[in-house]
């Protein structure tokens, strides 16, 4: 007689415990590492980092030209002019006795940024990336970014130019990222929402929230609608005489379980609750897109850019590159930045513990 299907069932056995022991590690784990942040209290944020992209791209442009720059007159001709600029050579001293007769540049005000003589209203564009994953969870920098913003940004003069890249995920944790922009949109700072790859789903939320968004030709976009999934192993946790309890307080409380036995209500509920989530989609993006033909487009399709535009999806074809070339050349671009330190084991185990338990659920 054959030990296999002795072993297999041994292995499914074996399997079932190590999932069940999972989910109840994974729960107390939550729970160890949620009352440790409360008691230390301790901040996962690290000093703002901000970078003037005018600096990069002149310095950049200004070694280019200087590659590409062919000296008159051949080397030779070169190298008696760097002869020319050595300190006691007759050109240096001409060039630092006009030196000291340029004008002096305009004060700058070391806490604001802005020049107080002389001051333009040149726009000043303050670039955000968001990399979004399944949980949102770069929603904790973009917070931190869009308050640094709106303590310096001038309302009707300067803009946000947001570089997002996203395939959607949970419905809180996008919900809560939109909520970030429209921050700035209250505050009347316009957002531009720059697509170079893909923002679809609860990407596309955010995005929707934006004064104007642009995308790149094959960037994806679209996606406006709830999908959710689980396993069950009711059928092979019976099959091999292993009972699961399940009780609940409130008819509701559960509709769909990983281990116990599903029922039509339960799925027919479940259902309900989706409808229910996508409607609210719907809902979000006819306050910030009117324009939108959402019996048309709510399907959970996406489209490609230049098709996307067609449908209204998006204002305009182009790349955050592109922009952030107009935002130097109209004034002052700076990219801010929140970084966050990187959590510990016990931190990362919570994470996934979470992630684990609950983000099968509302998945946008």
């Amino acid at each position: 007689m054959s030990m296999w299907p002795e072993y297999f069932l041994f292995l499914l056995k074996t399997l079932t415990l190590v999932v069940a022991v999972v989910f109840v590690v994974a729960a107390v784990v939550s729970v160890v590492a949620q009352a440790r942040n409360s008691q230390a209290g301790e901040s996962r944020l690290k000093p703002l980092k901000i970078r003037r992209i005018n600096d990069e791209i002149e310095s950049r442009s200004k070694q280019l030209h200087e590659a590409l720059k062919k000296p008159a007159g051949g080397w030779k001709a070169k190298w008696a002019e760097l002869r020319q600029r050595l300190p006691g050579s007759k050109q240096k001293d001409e060039e630092k006795a006009s030196a000291g007769t340029e004008d002096t540049p305009a004060a700058v005000d070391e806490e604001t940024g802005e020049k107080t003589e002389g001051a333009d209203s040149a726009t000043r564009t303050f670039v955000l990336r968001f990399h979004g994953d399944i949980r949102a969870s770069a929603v904790e920098a973009l917070r931190e970014e869009v308050s640094a913003v709106l303590q310096a940004a001038v309302p009707g003069r300067d803009r946000v130019l947001l570089v997002l890249d996203s395939p959607g995920g949970v419905v809180p944790g996008y919900g809560l990222a939109a909520a970030q922009l429209a921050r700035l949109r209250s505050a009347e700072i316009e957002l531009i929402a720059v697509v170079d790859r893909v923002a679809a789903s609860g990407g596309y939320m955010m995005a929707a929230v934006a004064n104007r968004i642009v995308a790149a030709p094959f960037a994806i976009v679209g996606s406006i609608g709830v999908v959710a999934q689980m396993p069950n192993i009711h059928r092979l946790l019976k099959r091999n005489d292993i009972d699961v309890e399940l009780h609940t307080a409130g008819q509701y409380k559960r509709t769909l379980t990983l281990l116990g036995e599903n029922t039509e209500a339960g799925r027919e509920k479940f259902r309900e609750e989706l409808e229910q989530t996508h409607v609210l989609f719907k809902q979000f993006l006819n306050r910030y897109r009117p324009q939108l033909d959402l019996e048309k487009l709510a399907t959970g399709e996406h489209w490609y850019g230049e098709d996307a535009l067609e449908l209204g999806l998006i204002d305009d074809i182009g790349t955050s590159d592109d922009w952030i070339l107009k935002a130097v050349d109209q004034g002052d671009a700076f990219e801010i930045t929140q970084p966050m330190k990187k959590r510990g084991l016990l931190g990362r185990l919570s994470a996934s513990a979470q992630s684990a338990l609950s983000e099968w659920r509302h998945p946008l």
